[in-house]
């Protein structure tokens, strides 16, 4: 997957819009971020569940891994992009997108 393929996939959810967070691109929902793209764009991030999370890893270990520190505890998950295909990085995303959507 691409970043532009991530790119398209995250805009392509209903009120998904582009922002930017700390120098790099972040898609959010009634403005809360569900899923962002690394400042290098060979990853992207998906706001999960830990169990959502945990879930992903185990059925694509080479695709998903825990974001660094306490966000990674908290469920954002690194999308490793070079890994990853769209129907993994599409589960994962709308997970994010529905997780986010529904708490706004």
């Amino acid at each position: 997957m691409t970043a532009e393929e991530f790119r398209e996939l995250a805009l392509s959810f209903e009120g998904a819009v582009e922002g930017s967070h700390m120098g790099h691109p972040d898609f959010r929902v009634a403005g809360k971020i569900f899923a962002t793209l690394g400042p290098d764009l060979t990853w992207g991030m998906a706001k999960l569940t830990p169990d959502q999370q945990s879930d992903l890893i185990r059925q694509h270990p080479k695709t998903f891994e825990p974001a660094p520190g306490k966000w990674g505890e908290g469920g954002a998950t690194k999308i490793i992009l070079a890994h990853a295909d769209a129907e993994a990085a599409g589960e994962a995303i709308t997970l994010a997108w529905q997780n986010t959507a529904v708490r706004s």
